[in-house]
């Protein structure tokens, strides 16, 4: 598999998805594979670096490649290969929709992220 495409309706606004998903400190709540996140700048913004530990105490390095506050956060590996896109939209009385897209530029995703992943991200930010 080339790209992974995901999506989920949240019961809360999409600014607060937003906030929720770009703090590093919340990916190891909703990502069980990462243990540590880690970010280089407060206000995040492009050119921001995010950094993950894995459970073996493997880092990984992304850079913020499009930042739109509330709608859209845009990661690419530091070497290049890797891009996720995490788009946010507004529906009615609060809920609103994350789209998670993932892919890579050669070869296939070695470790895509699964629908349940999102479905903890839902239960976590709605409170439940």
């Amino acid at each position: 598999m080339k790209s992974n495409r995901l999506s989920i309706k949240i019961i809360k606004p999409a600014a607060d998805v937003f906030s929720f998903t770009t703090n590093p400190q919340n990916t190891p709540k909703w990502i069980s594979s990462i243990v540590v996140g880690q970010v280089s700048e407060w206000p995040v913004g492009v050119g921001s670096t995010y950094r993950n530990q894995d459970k073996k105490g493997n880092w990984s390095e992304y850079v913020v490649t499009a930042f739109q506050e509330n709608s859209l956060f845009e990661l690419s590996s530091a070497d290049g290969r890797y891009h996720v896109r995490y788009t946010y939209k507004p529906l009615e009385d609060y809920k609103s929709e994350l789209e998670y897209f993932e892919w890579v530029d050669d070869g296939d995703l070695a470790a895509p992220l699964k629908l349940e992943n999102l479905g903890k991200l839902k239960r976590l930010t709605e409170g439940v």
